[in-house]
Formats: C-alpha cells, sequence, structure tokens
C-alpha cells in the first residue's frame, strides 16, 4: 500500500466508529424500546412494527435512486463527501424526533413514529451509501481493499458492539425510562458526526484515477443494476445471508432472558461475540493471503453452520452458548467482509461490461440489502414474540415460556436463519465468476480502454 492509502485506510475507518453505534442503537434496540421502554400496548405495537418493516422495504427499493443522485454529484470535495455530510446531519434531527416523547398514544404515535422513521432512513442512507461506495475509489489493488475493508468494518464493529453489549446498562445508568433513552441517543448523535469528521477531513481521494463521465439517468441505472448479472447475484446471496444473520441477533437478548434464563449474562454474549469478530476481522487480510476468496467462503460457512447446530441445543449452558456463538460470530465476520469485497469487484466489472462507472448506484445495493434483511428480520422476531409468549411474558413481568414458545423461538433463532445462510452460499458458488484471476483481466482490459488509470 502507498502512504497515501495507508492514510486514507486510517480515516476512513474511523469515520464509521459513530455511524454504527448510530446505527446499531436503531437495529438493536429499536424492539427493546417500544416494547420494554415505551411499553406500548398490543394493538399499537403491532401497527409500529408493522410499519416498520413495510417502511424498511419500501426504502429499500428507494436506496438506487439515492446511489444514482450520489453518481452524478459533482464538486470541488468530490462526489462522496457532500453526500455524506448532508445525510449525517439531516439524518440525526430525524433520529432524535424517533426517540423522542410528545405524549402521543395509538395511531398518532404511529403516525408521527412512523413519518420520523422514514425521514431518518432515506437521510442515513445518503450518508451511508456515499460512505461505502467511496471505498473501491481509494484503491484498485484487491489485496489493499481487503486492507482498508477489514480495517473498516473493524471500526464498524467496535462502534456496533460497545451499543450492542452497553446499551441496556447505558439506559439504566441514565434512569431506565424514555429520557434516558433519548438521552442515550442524543450522546450517539454527537459521536455519529465527530467520527464522521475523520473520513470527511482526512480522506484524499484521487480524482483524477477514473475517466470524466456523463450523469446516469434513471433508465441508465436500472440498466447498471439489471444488467450487472454478477450485482445480482452477489445481492441475491448477501441478502438471504443478512435475513438469517439479522433475525439471529435480534434474538438475542430475549433469548438469554426466556431461553437461558439470565438477561444479565446477554452483556457476556455479546461481549464475547464482539471480541470474536473482531479478532477475525484482524486476521481477515492475513488469511485471505493463505487462500482463494471461494475457499475461505466456504470454511466460513461451515463454520456458521456449526456454530448454529450447537448453539440450537446450548439452551441453559453458557459455555456452550459461547463457544456456539463465538464460531458463528468468527465465520460471519469473514463472510460479510468477503461480500463487501464481491460488491467492490462488481463496480469493475460492470464498468467492463456496460462501458460506465457506477460506484454509488452498486454500493446502494449494501443498505438496500441491510434494509430488507432488517425489516424482514424485525418482522420474523416481532411475530416470534407474539406466537411464542415473549410477548406476554413481558406484559405480565413473567420470566419463563412454555416449552411450545420455546421450540417455536428456536425454530425462528436457529433453523430458519441458517437454511437462508446456506442458500446464499450455494448461489454464490454456482453463479459468482469474479475470482482473483478475472478480475486482474478487467483492470488490465480498463487500463487498455483509458477508463481507468494504473
Amino acid at each position: 500500500m502507498s502512504k497515501q492509502e495507508k492514510r486514507n485506510k486510517i480515516f476512513f475507518g474511523l469515520g464509521t466508529i459513530g455511524r454504527d453505534m448510530f446505527y446499531a442503537l436503531e437495529a438493536n434496540a429499536m424492539v427493546y424500546f417500544l416494547m420494554s421502554i415505551m411499553h406500548l400496548d398490543n394493538a399499537t405495537y403491532g401497527m409500529v412494527t408493522f410499519v416498520l418493516t413495510i417502511l424498511r422495504i419500501f426504502d429499500a427499493f428507494n436506496d438506487p435512486i439515492t446511489g444514482m443522485l450520489v453518481d452524478n454529484i459533482k464538486s470541488p470535495w468530490g462526489k462522496f463527501k457532500p453526500a455524506m455530510l448532508f445525510g449525517a446531519v439531516t439524518g440525526i434531527i430525524f433520529y432524535l424526533v424517533m426517540f423522542a416523547d410528545f405524549g402521543l398514544t395509538g395511531v398518532k404515535y404511529v403516525i408521527v413514529f412512523g413519518a420520523a422513521y422514514i425521514l431518518w432512513d432515506i437521510t442515513y442512507g445518503i450518508n451511508d451509501i456515499a460512505y461505502w461506495s467511496m471505498m473501491p475509489s481509494l484503491s484498485l489493488d484487491q489485496k489493499s481493499r481487503e486492507s482498508i475493508g477489514a480495517f473498516a468494518r473493524i471500526c464498524a464493529n467496535i462502534g456496533m458492539y460497545i451499543i450492542m453489549v452497553g446499551y441496556p446498562s447505558f439506559v439504566s445508568m441514565l434512569g431506565g425510562d424514555q429520557k434516558a433513552f433519548f438521552t442515550l441517543a442524543a450522546i450517539i448523535c454527537v459521536l455519529m458526526f465527530g467520527f464522521q469528521l475523520f473520513t470527511l477531513i482526512g480522506v484524499k481521494e484521487n480524482k483524477e484515477q477514473f475517466k470524466q463521465e456523463e450523469k446516469t439517468s434513471l433508465k441508465q441505472m436500472f440498466k447498471v443494476l439489471v444488467e450487472n448479472d454478477q450485482l445480482m447475484w452477489t445481492t441475491l446471496s448477501m441478502a438471504l445471508f443478512m435475513i438469517g444473520y439479522c433475525a439471529t441477533t435480534g434474538f438475542a437478548l430475549y433469548y438469554m432472558k426466556y431461553l437461558f434464563g439470565d438477561e444479565n449474562m446477554y452483556l457476556v454474549l455479546a461481549a464475547a461475540c464482539g471480541v470474536a469478530q473482531l479478532g477475525a476481522l484482524l486476521v481477515f487480510p492475513k488469511v485471505a493471503k493463505l487462500c482463494s476468496r471461494k475457499k475461505l467462503y466456504t470454511i466460513a460457512t461451515i463454520m456458521v453452520t456449526v456454530g448454529y447446530l450447537l448453539f440450537m441445543f446450548a439452551e441453559h449452558s453458557l459455555v456452550l452458548i459461547a463457544v456456539s456463538a463465538i464460531i458463528i460470530f468468527i465465520g460471519q465476520a469473514f463472510i460479510q467482509t468477503l461480500m463487501l469485497m464481491f460488491l467492490s469487484d462488481t463496480i469493475e466489472y460492470g464498468q467492463w461490461k456496460l462501458g460506465k462507472r457506477n460506484d454509488s448506484i452498486t454500493f446502494s445495493i449494501q443498505p438496500l440489502i441491510n434494509k430488507i434483511g432488517g425489516a424482514l428480520a424485525t418482522g420474523i422476531c416481532s411475530l416470534t414474540y407474539v406466537l411464542s409468549g415473549v410477548k406476554n411474558a413481558e406484559d405480565l413481568g413473567l420470566t419463563s415460556i412454555d416449552s411450545n414458545g420455546v421450540a417455536i423461538f428456536k425454530v425462528s433463532m436457529f433453523i430458519i436463519p441458517l437454511i437462508l445462510i446456506i442458500i446464499g452460499y450455494f448461489i454464490y458458488m454456482k453463479k459468482y465468476t469474479i475470482d482473483e484471476e478475472k478480475y486482474s483481466e478487467i483492470v488490465k482490459d480498463l487500463e487498455a480502454r483509458g477508463d481507468i488509470k494504473a
């Protein structure tokens, strides 16, 4: 890596610590906030979770349009940084409204919450697409990309796990009520913007590396998405993985409370998973040098499968729960980083095949997948809480659910997600063709055509 690439690696990665804290509170604690902090009645809770699921899916399909708008930005600061700054500032405003208490109930609460949520989702999406689509522009070398991407994932996971592990304790220390949750959200907003400044100020793009192109039209946007076959197969594989992964992590707190029997042990479980995931990301660049991406994906999928099978029968054994979760999260860290690389490489593939480079439209697929995965996972979790008796137990202050409820909980947390993850793996193995040799040929072709500069 060059000196500039090393500098960009550090400042790009640091930029997402606060961003992932910002996202993690919504992704991991929203159901907890609605069910255990706001104590919504069954009717209002049902309406809110339904609205959340629908709005997430709806907004996900808005992301390619956002990607097109980012790709069309021309400014002295490049096309990524203005969108990142706008998305951060406006996203913070709607985020605070989402966690505020205006004394509303019933349908009025659902309307205000839903409006704040969709506006936050759109504006955060602008920031997210601009941030991640900047990464492939920082280097065309696969190994350098792996190093930049792995460090960014490490920083992202640091931010995410601070919230995943700590939010119950943070809320409790601040008073344990809605005001405490809002205060935590406000602190996270400050951190989100502060860490974004590392990327906005510290990263230097090489704007001369890529040929200047005309703006992308709406018709061309659909062509970029539909005719890039490798992008489409990557999208399907990633979506299946994310639905399964998000569903499993979404159940974790209530698994420890109602199946294991001690919700305080959630902190131990989340901390162990966080350390395992960070460790996996630290060694990822070295492991990637020893074997091909396809082989590494196979190894990671086997680890995830073994971890799920162990976890499914762990129940009251903290040691077995911790071991199985660590195995899952090591494999998951490898898979998510690999998918980031697969997605990056489809940018050059699309440029090579279609004659136009569209970083942000291509990377709009990542938040689209995350939103759909999160939305469907939220729907799975919310329905499971009702069918298994967890929602009723929360309302009545109970500490356990019956055996039928346990069975329903396990099917939703382990069996369905594992099936989805395995299907995603086989789609990749069958349909994804951009290996290391193919990518090298694509880059050489683009250099010969004058589309990129070495």
